[in-house]
Formats: C-alpha cells, structure tokens, sequence
C-alpha cells in the first residue's frame, strides 16, 4: 500500500524513448515541475505528450521542447511557446490540436475505461477529417456528432497539493482541471505533491482521487508556480 518513492528521478526511472505521456495542469499551474525537470536529465526522446498546453520557452514542457525531447504534442493551447511555434512550422515537431473540452473527455473516458465518446465539437471543420460520424437526436433535432478515441497513455504525471502514502490527492483551485482525470488516465500513474503525509492523514471527504489510480508518489520541492502572462491595465 506504501507507494512513496524517493524523488523524481526514481518515480520516472522506468519511462523509455518513444513513451505516450499525460502531463497534468492548466497553462504553468499545477505542472509536475519536478518532474518534467528529471526527464530533461534523463535525456529520454520521442516523446509523444498529451497535455493542455505546451508551456513557455523555459519552463514547464516548454524544457522538453528545448532538448528535442517531445515528437508528437497533443494539446488544445500553444499560444505561449516561439520553440513550439518554429518547431511546427519547421515540421519538427507533430502537432495535434484538440478542443479542450473534447481533450478533457477523452481523459475521462481513458480514466472510465470507455473507448470512445461523441462530441459536436469539430463537426463542420478540418477536425472531422477522417473520423467516424453519427448522427443522435438531442431535443428532437437531429445533430452529428464526431466518435473521438479515448487516449493510450503509457505514464499519467500529475501535481497535487496534498497526498498521503496510498496515493490519495488533494488538489488546489486551477490544478484541479486536468490533474485529476488524467490521474484516471494512465496505465502508471505518477503522483508529485507539495506535501506527503501519512495515510489516515487527510479527510476523505476532501480527497479528490483515490489511491487506486497512483501507482508512485513522492514530494516535491523548490515549485515556482509561475503564470504564462500577467495583465497590467492602464490607468485612467
């Protein structure tokens, strides 16, 4: 039941070149930063990434891109990176752009074990291109909806705030959008929290993943926390 490891670089030890990993978060908040950090010292390559963004130029995945680590980037928001952005238009780097909603559920059906879910977002643009479409009558209208695969995640990393050494997770505010069910997603999941306590620590009443998804956990340290852009408005 003890599932605490020593640090980052033992929680992602055994993650090979060519892996398909999830990285929780939402822009740079609740970002496995530790762990991002030991697998730009691992070195490992061709990384496909399932993620909602693609950081900044010197943080969060924004690392990996740097290293020419990450093949393939699955993902509904880029706008933040000039490496992401000259690594697509010079074709170094697949891109795979995907409404956030429709990423979001293809998490959660990964996590709920469902092998596809139907959607109308995409229905009418490039996004339907080569995938299955069906039609359903929502509110006595006819409507087409798109058949989106559930995601094949080797490796789920995800940040919380809290956890015990089963693996149960207590996220923060804006960490909780992906984090958690991506937490469902993977075939290994691996657990980095600001502070690890001991099991029957934590009210259960406040955890928001259960042990059983996280197969690795250990605390982290030094977390920046930055944002990707702060808003200064103009007086008068």
């Amino acid at each position: 039941m003890n599932k605490t490891v020593k640090n980052a670089d033992e929680a992602i030890k055994d993650i090979q070149d060519n892996a398909t990993i999830m990285l929780g978060g939402f822009g740079l908040c609740g970002i496995p930063e530790n762990s991002i950090t030991a697998l730009v010292k691992k070195g490992v390559k061709g990384l496909t990434c399932i993620s909602n963004n693609a950081g900044v130029d010197d943080f969060g995945i924004g690392l990996m891109l740097q290293t020419r680590q990450v093949k393939k980037m699955i993902s509904s928001y880029v706008g933040e990176n000039a490496e992401f952005e000259r690594q697509l238009l010079s074709g170094e780097l697949e891109v795979e752009l995907i409404p956030q909603g429709t990423l979001a559920t293809r998490c959660m059906a990964a996590g709920y074990g469902m092998p596809a879910i139907y959607t109308p977002a995409g229905v009418g643009t490039e996004i339907e291109i080569g995938k299955e479409k069906r039609k359903f009558i929502v509110d006595g209208e006819e409507k087409e909806f798109l058949m989106e695969m559930a995601f094949d995640a080797d490796f789920a990393i995800v940040k919380a705030w809290k956890g015990d050494n089963h693996g149960n997770l207590i996220f923060r505010e804006t960490a909780r959008n992906f984090n958690p069910m991506m937490a469902m997603a993977g075939k290994i999941t691996i657990a980095e929290v600001e502070e690890l306590v001991p099991a029957g620590t934590l009210d259960p009443d406040h955890i928001h993943t259960p042990g059983i998804y996280v197969h690795r956990i250990f605390q982290g340290s030094n977390y920046e926390k930055r944002i990707e852009q702060k808003t200064v408005r103009a007086k008068g």
